[in-house]
């Protein structure tokens, strides 16, 4: 008789393969364990019953608050988006849920469609040649990129804009602490200068502040000076700007999730790359592609898998264990359900509103907008100081916001000296959620002056 719920072999069962191995007990495997390590005492309250354990959780929950609670001016990499029910109706479907990598394209022609066109969608929306499936998310993109830049040209520094989101900086710095490549962090108007001696140069358009850049001189510097050009780009702001393709990138890498995937607490998200064909064979991840079986019948199959898994490791580009390709899948449908009317739409709302925000927040006393130039749809503005004396005032504006629950990105220990609040709109950007960040930094400023008055 089995008295474990949770496995078939019965007590029979088990004597016969301990007899077989000749051991007694199962206890026998574990003599290189100590003793007291094997049951040790935890010291742990007695366990929770479902009930309680569901009670706990859902109080637990109720502390967070969702991005649709307040006004919601975050954004960079991960941004709050418009999602289309149908979205999550055919992206979630069961056959996608339950595939395994498709190893096999017989019985994987599904899964391998569905990422060849996701591949596609992204190339097209790049302008690249090709793309794969894909990437953790953002940050290990770009890290990614920088490595195949390392491995084309035999270099080993790379050079990336302060510019650059700061948790795609600090990504590619933890990835560089392994191979003990050189990472220069300069601002975007001296990448040009740093070039000499560079695998790469990565500049990041539009720029974490929002600011358009000339990515064009960039590429032509690179070239000149023997590097690649990589170019960190967002997929909305490829609606209505010029591709990384058609600005001599040779390598376009970014965060896919604003492309139909739910905002959370760290993913799963989804990490863009694109390139030139040309270097298609230092690509990481895997690359699906279109084929004939014997009879003339269209099908798919993983085309090219550089991980150490499917080649030789000295051969391998990459570790990366996944394709995300839920979340990959979950782009594809987004990106062909809006179509490029739906994707230009969308961008041109979180433009219009980013703009008519910043006319109204840089004429409240003592704020201006700090983005040099042009921006797209976020702009960083500069706010007068919470405190007398202290220089920063960011980081203190951020915080105060928070008590009247709007939330906006502090620059404060991310990007170098600059101390500015960032604010980030889109489509999904109202009225109201604006008039409240204007009556809370008008109100804050206001109460900061009358103290200083009193004074």
């Amino acid at each position: 008789m089995n008295k474990n719920p949770y496995s078939s072999h019965t007590d029979a069962d088990r004597a016969a393969m301990l007899e077989r191995v000749g051991i007694k007990s199962v206890d026998d495997l574990l003599t290189a364990i100590p003793k007291d390590a094997l049951r040790p005492k935890l010291g742990l309250p007695v366990g929770m019953s479902e009930l309680e354990i569901q009670a706990h959780l859902e109080s637990l929950a109720a502390k967070n608050r969702t991005a649709g609670a307040g006004p919601f001016f975050l954004g960079g990499p991960v941004q709050r988006r418009y999602i289309p029910a149908a979205v999550p109706v055919l992206a979630l479907r069961g056959e996608f849920l339950t595939a395994y990598t498709p190893y096999q394209p017989e019985v994987s022609q599904g899964t391998l469609q569905s990422i060849f066109e996701y591949q596609s969608l992204i190339s097209e929306l790049l302008a690249m040649d090709v793309a794969n499936s894909s990437m953790y998310e953002g940050g290990s993109a770009v890290a990614e990129a920088a490595f195949m830049a390392v491995r084309i040209t035999g270099r080993r520094k790379v050079v990336i804009a302060g510019e650059v989101y700061f948790e795609f900086r600090r990504t590619v710095r933890t990835y560089a602490k392994g191979p003990d490549l050189e990472i220069v962090e300069v601002p975007t108007r001296d990448l040009v200068a740093a070039a000499d001696g560079a695998a790469c140069l990565i500049v990041q358009h539009p720029d974490a502040f929002g600011g358009l850049v000339d990515v064009r001189a960039i590429a032509d510097a690179a070239h000149a000076a023997g590097a690649l050009c990589i170019e960190v780009t967002e997929p909305h702001a490829n609606a209505l700007l010029e591709p990384p393709g058609a600005l001599g990138a040779d390598i376009a890498v970014g965060e896919g999730q604003p492309l139909g995937i739910p905002m959370s607490f760290g993913g799963p998200y989804l990490g863009i790359l694109a390139c030139r064909a040309a270097l298609v064979r230092q690509m990481p991840g895997r690359i699906v592609g279109e084929t004939h079986d014997a009879r003339g019948m269209r099908g798919f199959v993983n085309t090219l898998q550089t991980r150490e898994q499917h080649i030789r490791r000295e051969k391998a580009t990459s570790n990366i264990c996944t394709n995300e390709a839920i979340a990959a899948i979950t782009a594809a449908v987004y990106l062909a359900l809006m179509g490029p009317e739906g994707l230009r739409a969308a961008a041109r709302l979180g433009v219009a509103k980013a703009h008519a925000l910043a006319h109204r927040l840089g004429a409240l006393p003592g704020c201006s907008v700090s983005t040099d130039g042009d921006f797209f749809d976020r702009f960083a503005l500069r706010v007068p100081r919470l405190a007398p004396g202290r220089e920063g005032s960011g980081y203190a504006m951020r915080n105060a916001l928070l008590v009247d629950n709007v939330l906006v990105e502090g620059t404060s220990m991310h990007y170098g000296d600059r101390d500015d609040l960032i604010i980030q709109c889109t489509e999904m950007t109202t009225e109201a959620e604006m008039d409240a960040l204007v009556a809370a930094i008008e109100s804050i400023a206001a109460s900061l002056r009358e103290t200083v008055s009193a004074r």
